[in-house]
C-alpha cells in the first residue's frame, strides 16, 4: 500500500515524493522484465477461459493494499492469458505496437493533469496536438482547409465521418439518405451508419473483383436505382486496406464517381493510409488526397498504443457545422479557424492522445518512422513471394500493403477439404508458439491472414513465420492427400 493517511487527515490522497520515487522505480522495473520477457513469450499467450475469469469478480477494496504483488498479478498471471500483442510474432488481426516514447508521454500528461479539450484552457497544448494534425494532413496530401480530430480509434473516426457527411447533404432528412461501400468493408462502417441513424436497409454493400477491391461500375448503378426510388445516395465508403486481404480499393475511379454525383468520399484507412506517407509508396494508394475524409490509426500504421485514432476532413469546416456547441459556463468559442477539440468533435473531457503522437515525432522523428512502416511493407511482401512459391499455397490476392491472405490447396482438393486444410495450418503454427496468425471468410473460403505492422517484427521473426506456416501446410496436406 502507499504511504498511509495522516492521522489528523484521513481524506489526504496526497503521498510523499520518495514514496512516489519507490513506486515509480518499482513500477518501470517490473515493466521492463516484462518487455524483455515479450521476445520469447507466447505469441498467442496462454489462454483463460470463462471460469477463471469469473474467479477474478471481487468487489472494491476497503483499505489500501501493496503495490507489488498487485504488479505480480498483472504481470505475471493475467497478461500472459492474453494475445501478445507486442509481440514480434504478432501477425494477426492488425498490430498495435506501443511505442516507449507514448508511454512517456501519457505519463506526462496524466501527472501535469491539463485539461486539453477546451483550447481556451491550454492553448499552447492544444496546439502541440494540431500541429501533429497538421502532420497527418501533410502526409495525406490534403490541402490547407483540411482539419482533424482524435479519436479512440478508427470505429470512432468513421463515426464521425459520417456524421460530417449526412450533416452537409441531408440536414434534418436523414431517413432517405443512402450510403455505399463494400462487402468487404470494416463492420464499424455500417455500425458508424447506424449510430447516425442511418439503418441497415440504406446501407449497400457493393460487389468486389478478384483482388477484393470495390468495383467502381457497379456504383452508378446503384445510386441511380435508389435516386429512381426516392432516395438520396449521399456517401461511398472505401477502405486503404481491408481487414480480410488487405486489398486497396480503386480512390481514383471511386472519386471520379463521387464527384460527378455528389456524394461524400470518405476512405477508412485505420489499417492501411499510413502507408502514404512513405513517398516510395504513394502509387499502391493513388487517388488518396481527393478524399472527402480519412480514418487513420496512429496505433497501428505509427506503432502507438491502442486507443489512439484520428479522423481528417478535407474542409474542416464541416467538423464544426456538425461538433459546435456553446454554453454559458464556457467562452464564447463559435467562430475562429483555429484548432478547438470541443468544437470539432464529440467529446469534451478527455485525454491528450496528440502528445504521444508529438512526443513519437519529436524523439525519433518523420523519417524513422516512415523507415519503420516501409520495412514493415517490404518483409510482408518478401514473406507472401517465399510463401507463394509452395505448390500447395494460394494467395488470395498479391500483396498491396503489409497484409495478406492465402489458402492452402493439393490437386482434388474440394472447396471444403482446402478450408479444413487450411484452418489445420492456424492450429499447427499456434502450437508452435513463435507466431500469431488469424483467419477469416472472404471470397467463399476460409484464409489465413498474415500482417506484419508490429515496430518489433523484424526480418528474423517473418522468416520464422514463413517458416512455420510452410511446415505447416505441408503437415496438413499430408494428412489430407
Amino acid at each position: 500500500m502507499i504511504d498511509p493517511a495522516p492521522p489528523d487527515d484521513p481524506a489526504s490522497l496526497e503521498i510523499s515524493e520518495d514514496e512516489m520515487r519507490r513506486l515509480a522505480r518499482l513500477t518501470v522495473d517490473r515493466l521492463l522484465e516484462h518487455l524483455r520477457a515479450v521476445p520469447r513469450a507466447p505469441a498467442a499467450g496462454t489462454g483463460a477461459d470463462e471460469a477463471y475469469c469469473r474467479s477474478l469478480v471481487e468487489g472494491a477494496p476497503e483499505t489500501g493494499q501493496a503495490l507489488e504483488p498487485l504488479l505480480d498479478a498483472y504481470l505475471d498471471e493475467w497478461v500472459p492469458r492474453t494475445l501478445t500483442t507486442n509481440g514480434p510474432g504478432y501477425m494477426a488481426y492488425v498490430p498495435g505496437g506501443g511505442l516507449f516514447s507514448a508511454a512517456l508521454a501519457d505519463l506526462v500528461s496524466d501527472l501535469t493533469n491539463r485539461f486539453t479539450g477546451a483550447r481556451f484552457a491550454s492553448p499552447p497544448l492544444v496546439e502541440l496536438e494540431a500541429n501533429t494534425l497538421r502532420w497527418f494532413c501533410d502526409w495525406m496530401g490534403m490541402p490547407d482547409g483540411a482539419r482533424g480530430i482524435f479519436t479512440s480509434g478508427g470505429s470512432m473516426a468513421n463515426f464521425n465521418a459520417v456524421l460530417c457527411a449526412r450533416e452537409r447533404a441531408l440536414g434534418a432528412d436523414i431517413r432517405s439518405g443512402v450510403l455505399y461501400t463494400s462487402t468487404q468493408a470494416h463492420h464499424s462502417v455500417a455500425k458508424s451508419a447506424r449510430l447516425a441513424g442511418v439503418m441497415p436497409d440504406r446501407v449497400r454493400a457493393l460487389p468486389v473483383d478478384a483482388r477484393f477491391r470495390l468495383d467502381p461500375s457497379a456504383l452508378p448503378a446503384a445510386i441511380a436505382e435508389d435516386r429512381s426510388r426516392g432516395l438520396r445516395p449521399f456517401m461511398v465508403v472505401t477502405s486503404a486496406g481491408t481487414t480480410n486481404t488487405g486489398a486497396v480499393d480503386p480512390f481514383d475511379a471511386v472519386a471520379d464517381v463521387a464527384a460527378r454525383e455528389g456524394l461524400w468520399h470518405h476512405i477508412d484507412g485505420a489499417y492501411g493510409a499510413f502507408f502514404h506517407a512513405c513517398p516510395e509508396l504513394r502509387p499502391l494508394l493513388a487517388g488518396l488526397p481527393r478524399a472527402d475524409s480519412i480514418t487513420l490509426d496512429p496505433h497501428k500504421g505509427l506503432f502507438l498504443p491502442y486507443g489512439t485514432g484520428a479522423l481528417l476532413v478535407r474542409d474542416g469546416r464541416a467538423l464544426r457545422e456538425v461538433h459546435g456547441a456553446g454554453a454559458d459556463y464556457m467562452p464564447d468559442q463559435s467562430s475562429g479557424d483555429v484548432y478547438d477539440p470541443c468544437q470539432m468533435s464529440p467529446e469534451l473531457s478527455r485525454g491528450y492522445p496528440g502528445l504521444r503522437v508529438w512526443l513519437t515525432f519529436k524523439l525519433f522523428g518523420a523519417a524513422r518512422l516512415r523507415a519503420a512502416l516501409a520495412e514493415k511493407r517490404a518483409l510482408a511482401v518478401a514473406a507472401a513471394d517465399a510463401l507463394s512459391r509452395d505448390p500447395h499455397v494460394v494467395m488470395a490476392a498479391p500483396p498491396e500493403l503489409s497484409l495478406f491472405a492465402f489458402h492452402v490447396t493439393w490437386p482434388g482438393a474440394s472447396v471444403r477439404d482446402e478450408d479444413a486444410a487450411t484452418r489445420a495450418v492456424l492450429d499447427h503454427v499456434a502450437a508452435r508458439g513463435r507466431v500469431h496468425l488469424s483467419g477469416c471468410q472472404a471470397g467463399g473460403r476460409y484464409l489465413v491472414r498474415v500482417c506484419v505492422l508490429s515496430f518489433r517484427s523484424r526480418r528474423s521473426h517473418v522468416d520464422a513465420c514463413v517458416e512455420d506456416v510452410l511446415e505447416a501446410v505441408r503437415a496438413s496436406v499430408a494428412s489430407r492427400s
